[in-house]
């Protein structure tokens, strides 16, 4: 125990003097003992410690100079789930092939064109080399490595199994990471059509609209009550669009800021969005997905039950699936069989809590909740197919409906004027 405090101790000193002493990106050329021109980009505390590395390889240094931050672009990219979904496949394919942890993390980084990204591996690879554990060198990047990642590596780590535990990572990471990708193209691609049909309607309230009102009011006539009405709404808008779009604006970050902040409005939201038709089911398959293929991962790389709950229910997405997750794992935790305690919750379909209590019975359970983790995946693949099909044409009908109405409304008067001259 004191030499794993000494080695998280040892981690936590380097990466002070990392945040203290920067590794700088430099640029270099040379010549090796052939005369051949080299050239290439390293990482070192400073140039007169490069060039001495350089030398032990052969190479005579001519340049190393610090590499040059583009003009645009340079701030570094965050680092994404995506990242590190690739970063986990990236390291499982290269430690299953029997590539030192060292050297496939120095490949990994070298590899890596967000610097953010770059440094961070490098950093772990330097704790790494100082004699910290994965575990303890992913565990000063929480942001990144959450808790279940961390506790999935430590227990491949302890059982001596960590290129399989890490290949495991790569694939859940990727699943997980495909999963959200489809519930955002099913929220965003409905909610991105209506905006744009709002955007059109404004700007023909706001432009084209006043034309056809200056023309009618030279007629002296009265106008239709629905053209009337539209006209109202462009003087509104023409008017008023700068505090239309400040209350919209402050709106929107009054919610987001509560949203982020009040676990009880993020709860009541989540209820809400797991009501709404179509939508509400794929949020449910994608929830049950997440929960049994994140279950199944962590119990089989030897997390205890009760331990793998809790990190399980932070990775459903959905407050409401969390919240039930911690209650079944308090069930759980008092002896009642997982199956038993998905009943209770009544959030599971009859489904997924029979094939949990044959793997349970099995002594299976990992292999039979990732086969209901590939089930719903696929169902939560179907539905957002059958959503991009079938909403096409309600969006088609709400875009012609809207900019219709309109058009119809400019054209009343002109119906109208010729009726009367008629």
């Amino acid at each position: 125990m004191s030499a794993r405090r000494a080695a998280v101790s040892k981690a936590r000193t380097q990466a002070e003097a990392r945040r203290l002493n920067p590794m700088v990106e430099f640029v270099w050329q040379g010549r090796d003992k052939r005369g051949v021109v080299m050239k290439g980009e390293q990482l070192a505390k400073n140039a007169n410690l490069l060039r001495a590395e350089l030398r032990k390889q052969g190479i005579t240094p001519t340049t190393v100079k610090p590499k040059a931050k583009p003009l645009f672009g340079g701030a570094a990219k965050k680092i994404g789930a995506r990242d590190i979904a690739i970063f986990s496949r990236q390291l499982a394919t290269m430690m299953k092939s029997g590539v030192p942890i060292v050297m496939a993390l120095e490949i990994i980084a070298g590899g890596q064109k967000n610097p953010a990204m770059k440094k961070m591996v490098n950093n772990i690879k330097g704790d790494i080399e100082g004699g910290a554990s994965i575990y303890e060198a992913l565990s000063q990047y929480p942001v990144q490595f959450d808790e279940l990642y961390r506790n999935l590596v430590r227990a491949g780590e302890s059982s001596g199994v960590l290129e399989t535990v890490l290949e495991t990572i790569a694939t859940y990471k990727e699943n997980i990471e495909s999963v959200k990708g489809k519930i955002k193209k099913a929220l965003f691609y409905p909610a991105s059509i209506i905006a744009v049909a709002i955007l059109v309607c404004g700007i023909l309230l706001t432009y084209v609209v006043p034309i056809f009102k200056e023309t009618f009011s030279s007629f002296g006539a009265d106008l239709p009550a629905f053209t009337a009405l539209v006209f109202g709404l462009s003087d509104y808008l023409v008017k008023w669009w700068w505090l239309f779009a400040i209350l919209t604006a402050i709106g929107v970050g009054v919610f987001l800021f509560f949203y982020k902040r009040s676990p009880a409005l993020k709860h009541t939201m989540d209820r809400l969005m797991l009501k709404i038709p179509v939508i509400g089911k794929v949020l449910h398959d994608s929830s049950i997905a997440r929960f049994a293929r994140t279950l199944a991962v962590t119990f089989k790389a030897g997390v205890p039950l009760v331990e793998a709950m809790d990190n399980v229910a932070g990775a459903t997405g959905n407050t409401v699936y969390e919240r039930a997750v911690r209650k079944m794992k308090d069930d759980v935790a008092v002896g009642y069989p997982v199956n038993v305690a998905m009943k209770q919750v009544d959030l599971f379909p009859h489904m997924v809590v029979q094939m949990t209590a044959i793997g349970e019975e099995a002594g299976a359970l990992d292999t039979m909740l990732m086969k209901v983790a590939e089930f719903y995946e696929e169902e939560v693949n179907n539905a957002v197919d059958a959503i991009s099909s079938l909403i096409e044409p309600f969006i088609m009908v709400v875009i012609g409906g809207l900019v219709g109405s309109i058009v119809v409304a400019m054209y009343l008067p002109i119906f109208k004027i010729a009726m009367t001259v008629m």
